[in-house]
């Protein structure tokens, strides 16, 4: 039982379900979003904003595509409304706060055959090309 209790109260395990949590809850205000004001702007440009009712039947069997048109165009709106909306200002609001000295390269491209070779090196070793000291 301690064992369990240890692997209830680990902090990774609480930052996860919080992080669900959370995750669920912005979903719904993401879908939100989209079923209440994108998905009007594209009835109102489109005509048609619900293709539910879009089927059609091959010997008696009654496919309904509009449906998985429905789910594809709601994806897709979803991912765009995601993108530039979250994922686009995160990145420019994390490379603005970007902390971390620049990385020294270790490599550079040969001069003659463009092979990556190692910055202190002297000759290429592909091409036997002088190429300087790092």
């Amino acid at each position: 039982m301690t064992d369990f209790k240890a692997f209830l109260l680990r902090g990774n395990l609480i930052d996860m379900a919080v992080g669900i949590v959370i995750g669920i809850s912005f979903a719904a205000v993401i879908t939100a979003l989209v079923a209440d004001l994108v998905t009007p702007l594209i009835a109102a440009i489109g005509g048609q904003s619900d293709f539910s009712g879009l089927s059609f039947t091959i010997h008696q069997s009654h496919l309904l595509y509009g449906a998985f048109i429905n789910a594809l165009v709601s994806f897709i709106v979803i991912a765009a409304v995601l993108f530039f909306l979250v994922i686009k200002p995160v990145n420019a609001l994390m490379a603005r706060r970007k902390t971390e000295p620049p990385v020294d390269e270790t490599t550079m491209r040969c001069p003659e055959c463009l092979s990556e070779i190692p910055v202190a090196a002297r000759r290429c070793a592909f091409c036997t090309a002088e190429v300087g000291q790092g």
